[in-house]
């Protein structure tokens, strides 16, 4: 049986040089004052999270990567980013919150009590702002140590090596653990974990999976209200749409699976 995923596992599996480390804790006080916009946000720090680590710092010079810079994006260094939430965390705002208060694009492990998740997004110049960084994008997270999935767990950490992703740039690097990840997220529809070969298959699956997630939410808010409307008619003509939805799901996911033959 498999030893559970956690924090020190995933940091392991990345396989990173030893002069790329840094291990030093970072105080909650600075996640505060650059990334908490709200009272709410600054008590999602301050009452969620136990500690920070600052684990690695992935530069040209750390990992033999070149950096990479364009009109868009300077892509100079990559924060390996280690956070342990205690319980009735809001997990989600404080990946969220984190990535934006790093000046840099983030690779952010949280370690909660029963399971960890990692967490990626692109960055980019601010328009309005000289000198600051803003999400690219949206955040892509991912929760393991889910026990029907385990396998395909599994070959995602083994496939997070920064042996086994791109090197021609740092901003490469990165865009390959997103990759990484989305190969993940469909392993958890089609139940197999197949790397993408191509930047066109991995557009193609991301529109898959977000067709397929937007049909989902689609059917769920159609259910709600098929229940909550007393009328027959209704009732019949909210359910042919629910089923018109999951043939369309049904036939985008079969498109996942045939990336397996």
């Amino acid at each position: 049986m498999s030893a559970p995923l956690d924090a020190s596992r995933i940091v392991a599996a990345l396989d990173l040089p030893s002069n790329a480390t840094v291990n030093q804790r970072v105080p909650k006080k600075m996640l505060v004052e650059n990334g908490a916009q709200t009272a709410s946000d600054k008590r999602y720090i301050n009452d969620g999270i136990e500690e920070i680590q600052w684990l690695a710092a992935l530069k040209p010079g750390t990992v033999g990567i070149p950096a990479y810079q364009d009109a868009v994006r300077d892509y100079l260094e990559i924060a390996v980013i280690s956070i342990k939430v205690r319980p009735d965390a809001k997990a989600e705002r404080i990946a969220e919150l984190v990535h934006r208060a790093i000046p840099y694009p983030v690779f952010l492990i949280l370690q909660a009590a029963d399971n960890v998740s990692i967490s990626l997004v692109h960055k980019r110049w601010a328009q309005n702002e000289a000198g600051k960084m803003v999400l690219d994008g949206d955040l892509l997270g991912i929760t393991l140590l889910s026990a029907s999935q385990i396998e395909a767990e599994q070959q995602f950490v083994q496939a997070l090596s920064l042996s086994k992703q791109p090197r021609s740039s740092l901003h490469d690097l990165y865009q390959g653990w997103l990759d990484t990840m989305l190969a993940l997220e469909t392993a958890y529809l089609t139940g197999s974990f197949v790397p993408s070969l191509s930047r066109e298959q991995v557009v193609e699956r991301h529109q898959t999976m977000l067709g397929i997630k937007r049909l989902q939410a689609e059917i769920v808010k159609l259910r709600a209200a098929a229940v909550k409307d007393k009328q027959l008619a209704r009732q019949v003509e909210l359910n042919i749409e629910i089923k018109r939805l999951e043939k369309s799901e049904a036939s985008a996911l079969a498109l996942l699976c045939l990336e397996k033959t």
